[in-house]
């Protein structure tokens, strides 16, 4: 770890470094209190494309200790690359964003109030023309009102009145998580809109599911019904064009197999009709 103020072109180039629509992101830990939610913290950054680690006041971090034990992948970069700096340093380079359990009732208790959760700060910091620390206090008692009083912004994490308070770890994950599309372009997930059946072959769905409920010889005057409760579900599940084309197969034949065994029953009655 490196101390000192971090000077004004390492604060342009992580401007310049976030991901598109977002300032430069940053995570910064005060006074935490055991190395490995420190490892913890930076496996999560790892996770969601923040790379800088802010240190104040931080444990002993080990190289064969706890903190690169817990940190994955991020004990290759997050990890070694950690800066340590001072409170007032923080204050004079960076958009702070405090996190705290507990927050203020009203505007009477300004320390802790207004505040934004992290969904909220996904589109606050969007237009945020400074680099951004996302602060997180101590594993037990948080960040002080003193602390958080001269930060630019206070945030809290919905959760259990009964018991809010979470992991320091778990924080920062579940806000880092929220704050995913300032700060990854993308994710290992596949993008499904390619995906999507064409509206053609949803219609043409629409039309075999007309002749099924024809075929099946469905009530006259719950067939329309029938066809719009159907057409609902299409329309909330947005079907894939593999599904939309398994479907179609299906209703086919059973749609054949159910006109075969009209006719079948037809020839029968009319041969029963020929012997009387």
């Amino acid at each position: 770890m490196s101390e000192g103020e971090p000077s004004d072109d390492a604060g342009t180039e992580r401007e310049a470094s976030g991901s598109e629509g977002g300032p430069d992101i940053s995570v910064c830990i005060v006074d935490a209190q055991t190395p490995g939610n420190v490892g913890t913290i930076a496996r999560a950054m790892k996770n969601f494309g923040v790379e800088d680690l802010l240190l104040i006041d931080p444990p002993e971090i080990e190289p064969d200790g706890e903190a690169y034990g817990f940190a994955g992948h991020a004990r290759q970069d997050v990890l070694p690359g950690a800066e340590e700096i001072t409170f007032d340093e923080l204050c004079a380079n960076y958009h702070t964003v405090g996190f705290t359990a507990i927050t203020g009732e009203d505007s009477r208790k300004h320390v802790r109030f207004p505040y934004s959760t992290p969904e909220d700060l996904v589109e606050e910091l969007r237009g945020v023309d400074a680099p951004v620390a996302l602060v997180f206090g101590r594993e037990d008692k948080g960040l002080s009102n003193e602390e958080l009083s001269r930060l630019d912004q206070v945030a809290s994490i919905p959760a259990s009145e009964e018991y809010p308070v979470m992991n320091l770890g778990q924080s920062a994950t579940v806000t880092l998580y929220e704050l995913r599309t300032l700060t990854l372009e993308g994710t290992q997930l596949p993008d499904t809109e390619p995906h999507r059946a064409d509206p053609e072959e949803i219609e043409r769905l629409h039309d075999y599911w007309d002749e099924f409920l024809t075929a099946m010889g469905h009530r006259e005057h719950k067939h329309e019904k029938t066809e719009r409760m159907f057409r609902r579900l299409l329309g909330r599940v947005k079907p894939t064009d593999r599904e939309v084309t398994t479907l179609l197969g299906v209703l086919r034949r059973a749609t054949d197999q159910l006109e075969d065994r009209r006719e079948l029953l037809d020839e029968l009655d009319e041969e029963d009709q020929l012997r009387r």
